[in-house]
């Protein structure tokens, strides 16, 4: 393909080239910003981008169309939009289902994928992500293929809403002044909105993601081709002839538009989209559509009217689409990080987006798909849009188990500590569960109900910790169902007494749960009952998305003011727990566990084994292990020493062979991620924590 530019044939019919070359630097943008946010650190504006030439050329698009009935109108323009959206959409929605069946498990990182996509079929996935707090720049997105959809989100949402106001402008006269004041209005009202949600704290994701922080985006769009399109009296369209100004003026200004544009394209960051940052790459963005509507022959104008640049302009709807999917396919399974899987990520995102935009969305933009009536085609799109929904949901929830490539997947009962096969276990047990709610977290009551076995010893366990303690789920409901006590479990995430982690502390509302929780556990039990205290009091050697140096860590354990923490800790769980000791309660502590190097979920199959991740590898050496966790198991026996009848509890034993604390034993997992058990690992830990609850209460005792 030539270099030459691909305005000049089609420019009478209204297409404007460098419009096109303008969508292909968004889409670039975007994919290098998500491919490294540090080649372009305010790319991710490049969908600000999109918006800002999506309202100009919808409007644009709209108004050359001959004029029809309020109610044809309506019915055209839905279908058109239907048409232009939704078969790509729906291929991308169902073929990313389908992948992430196949090679994405369930988990913490992938808990509102499923959601996400669910409502990107209907156009309202955006809702889900501001609801989930899951904010555009967290490292967790990454891992969901469906975030990108946001966008398309408030696109549709604008869409729903821009006919109805310009509807008035189709009508001429008067009322294109009222359809120009409508959007003006709206534009205005969502710009003073996304500005006063800007300096409210905590409202960053909402903002980010929400129609009504962007609506100005597009209507700014809408609002520039209205102003371009009036006429002035007794002479022709402004739009049509273009802006006049001396060639020195013009080029001033094509400069000051374009370093706009970059500017929002490099400096934009987290936290100020879409305003501040926002403004500046729309402003520039639509200063170079009018600048360059017939006067496209200066160098940017020609850059960005090439045919290489516009042929991939073309395609940026697709190119968007897809190219998200791929990247977070290839992020759970081979990784991302090294060059040439980043060259795998673009050529395969670029061939997907050719495919999409060759057998996909030319013929339903141009084929017979066009004859249809406007009624039929947007019923059957919403018939389909549906239905494709119902697919991604059967894929996520029903036939993964069966389809999937991962080993976590097709081994539910093994990985995770749901404790679904239990009713299968204990066919006639009916186990309940009560929920009730302290300091705004939910608490739960696992009891035996009603139950064949032998009576049980009928005292009751309190569980209080942080996640460690939701990763007991499974053990804690076996021990409700065999020992015949209730087991009430308090747990919020990075909250546990006795935090002995180096940098560990507690914050406002975790203080607040732990005296709330406490205070219940002293109100609930009678002496006799056990408090078991679990935590994660070591530092992790892998998180979701970096790696931790074992050795800096030991060093750290060393210092003088680790020191200094762990003894004030000593005191302060002393004084937090004596009362409850002093009530009779039997105060069982969790020894530090063993800490993964890797993730077993993310590291257990081929075609995710050489991943960056899981370098570590899958096992630590035992001696390690011990030292790395002695500081802290020091500091719970002296604390257990001080308080009457506490004990240790040390899972240790039963998770390590003499040499080495692997995550895997006979091919089961003992662990789901580098801390957290596995259900697998919940069923092999039972025994131990059972017979150390049946022997009498001995100071510091560590078994």
């Amino acid at each position: 393909m030539s270099l030459g530019t691909a305005r000049t044939s089609t420019q009478a019919a209204g297409y404007l080239a460098h419009v096109d070359g303008l969508r292909a630097l968004a889409v670039l943008a975007v994919l290098a910003y998500h491919l490294d946010p540090r080649w372009l650190p305010g790319g991710f504006t490049g969908v600000d981008v999109f918006f800002a030439i999506s309202g100009f050329v919808v409007s644009a698009s709209v108004d050359r169309l001959p004029l029809a009935s309020t109610g044809g109108e309506l019915l055209r323009f839905y279908a058109r939009r239907m048409r232009r959206i939704a078969p790509a959409l729906l291929a991308c929605l169902l073929g990313t289902a389908l992948a992430t069946m196949l090679f994405i498990p369930e988990s913490w990182l992938s808990e509102t994928s499923t959601k996400t996509g669910r409502f990107a079929f209907i156009g309202f996935s955006n809702w889900v992500l501001a609801q989930t707090g899951s904010d555009y720049f967290s490292p967790r997105v990454d891992f969901n293929p469906y975030t990108h959809t946001w966008s398309l989100g408030v696109e549709e949402q604008f869409y729903l809403v821009f006919p109805l106001l310009f509807l008035a402008w189709r009508r001429g006269g008067r009322g294109r002044a009222w359809s120009t004041a409508l959007f003006a209005c709206a534009t205005l009202g969502s710009l003073f909105y996304a500005i006063w949600q800007a300096a409210l704290p905590g409202r960053e994701v909402a903002s980010f993601y929400m129609t009504t922080t962007r609506f100005w985006q597009l209507g700014l769009g809408v609002l520039l081709y209205q102003l371009l399109a009036l006429r002035r009296a007794g002479a022709e369209p402004l739009f049509a002839r273009g802006l006049a100004m001396p060639r020195i003026v013009r080029t001033v200004l094509l400069g000051v538009a374009a370093l706009l544009l970059g500017w929002g394209l490099w400096t934009a960051r987290a936290g100020r989209s879409p305003w501040p940052d926002g403004l500046a790459p729309v402003l520039g963005t639509l200063a170079l559509v009018v600048l360059l509507h017939r006067h496209a022959d200066g160098a940017l104008g020609r850059l960005l009217s090439a045919r290489p640049v516009v042929a991939l302009g073309l395609r940026s709807y697709s190119l968007y689409l897809w190219h998200w999917p791929v990247l977070v396919l290839l992020r759970w399974t081979i990784g991302l990080e090294p060059w040439p899987h980043k060259v795998l990520a673009v050529g395969a995102s670029l061939a997907l987006a050719a495919a999409s935009y060759r057998w996909i969305e030319l013929p339903w933009r141009r084929g017979r798909a066009l004859d249809a009536r406007a009624g039929r085609v947007i019923g059957t799109g919403l018939v389909v849009l549906v239905l494709g929904a119902g697919v991604q949901s059967a894929l996520a929830e029903n036939l993964g188990r069966y389809l999937s490539l991962s080993t976590v997947t097709r081994h539910p009962l093994d990985w995770y500590a749901y404790a679904a096969g239990l009713p299968r276990e204990f066919p006639h047990c009916r186990q309940a569960t009560q929920t009730y709610t302290i300091a705004g977290t939910r608490a739960r009551i696992f009891s035996r109900g009603e139950c064949d076995l032998p009576p049980g010893n009928g005292r009751a366990l309190f569980v209080l910790g942080d996640s460690h303690a939701i990763a007991y789920n499974e053990l804690l409901r076996r021990q409700a169902v065999l020992a015949g006590g209730p087991v009430h479990l308090y747990s919020m995430g990075g909250c546990a007494v006795a935090p002995l982690a180096p940098g560990a502390s507690h914050d406002p509302g975790c203080v607040a749960f732990l005296e709330a929780a406490l205070a219940d556990v002293a109100t609930r039990a009678r002496p006799g009952d056990a408090l078991l205290l679990p935590g994660l009091r070591v530092a992790r050697l892998v998180g979701e998305f970096e790696h931790h140096s074992l050795q800096d860590n030991l060093a750290a354990l060393s210092g003088d003011a680790e020191r200094a923490s762990r003894d004030a800790q000593v005191l302060a769980t002393v004084r937090q727990l004596a009362p409850l000791a002093a009530q009779g309660v039997r105060i069982v502590f969790e020894a530090p566990k063993p800490v993964l190097p890797a993730p077993p979920y993310r590291c257990a199959d081929g075609f995710n084994r050489d991943n960056a991740v899981c370098s570590g590898g899958l096992w630590i050496d035992r001696a390690t292990a011990e030292a790395y966790r002695a500081p802290a198991l020091q500091a719970l026996r002296e604390i257990a020493a001080r308080l009457p009848g506490a004990s240790v509890w040390d899972p240790l034993p039963v998770l390590c062979t003499a040499q080495r604390c692997s995550a895997f034993r006979g091919g089961r997992p003992l662990y789901f991620d580098g801390d957290h058990l596995s259900g697998y690992g919940n069923r092999v830990l039972l025994p131990s924590l059972q017979a150390f609850l049946d022997m009498p209460p001995h100071p510091a005792r560590a078994r």
